[in-house]
């Protein structure tokens, strides 16, 4: 009888951890792997030129990390969950801004666009992403907005924008052996549930 090979499961588990602004998702998630000195961060963001206040954040987050860890500033998520050459746990911050560059590579702000074809290149972009994770070998955080939580956005685009960052959260949270909700720094625990 042939059996079905499983993927190999990393030491730690995939963690997700979702939080709203400054909530301090970021910052507990590099608790999460703090004693590991090699630690692969990948920052989604990139840099914004002329944007001074985000280049500050970006110096903070630089500044609270390991000097041991390595930073990549891409959005290939995907290659680097597969990486057989690096083994290294991975930290991804975050799955918001990596969606916001999806959706500018695809025009999906615009509602022509979303509607020929824009919505159908940012879902295959958020499955392919959601099996990468679901198969990596390494130790894998995440972290991610809740954006669900808030007011309506005003906009198709806003909206549409919400609505995709949730179900790709989803996708990562079912593929996760850990969910956590970090609200004013405090972690509560998602999955596996408590009790």
């Amino acid at each position: 009888m042939a059996t079905r090979s499983e993927p190999t499961r990393p030491p730690l588990p995939r963690t997700l951890l979702l939080g709203g602004a400054r909530s301090g998702k970021s910052t507990r998630a590099e608790q999460l792997l703090a004693d590991r000195p090699d630690v692969l961060y990948v920052a989604t963001g990139g840099t914004r030129d002329g944007d001074a206040e985000w280049a500050q954040r970006v110096a903070l987050h630089r500044e609270r990390r390991p000097a041991s860890w390595r930073t990549a500033e891409t959005c290939d998520l995907e290659a680097v969950l597969a990486d057989p050459a690096d083994p290294a746990p991975v930290l991804v911050d975050c799955l918001a801004l990596w969606l916001t560059a999806v959706m500018d590579e695809c025009g999906a702000w615009d509602d022509e666009v979303w509607a020929a074809g824009g919505e159908a290149a940012v879902q295959r972009r958020c499955e392919a992403l959601a099996r990468a994770w679901a198969a990596t070998g390494r130790t894998a955080v995440a972290v991610s907005n809740e954006v669900g939580m808030g007011v309506v956005p005003a906009t198709a685009a806003g909206r549409r924008f919400r609505d995709t960052l949730g179900r790709l959260n989803m996708a990562v949270a079912d593929a996760s052996e850990r969910v956590l909700l970090v609200v004013a720094g405090q972690v509560l625990t998602v999955k596996p549930a408590v009790g």
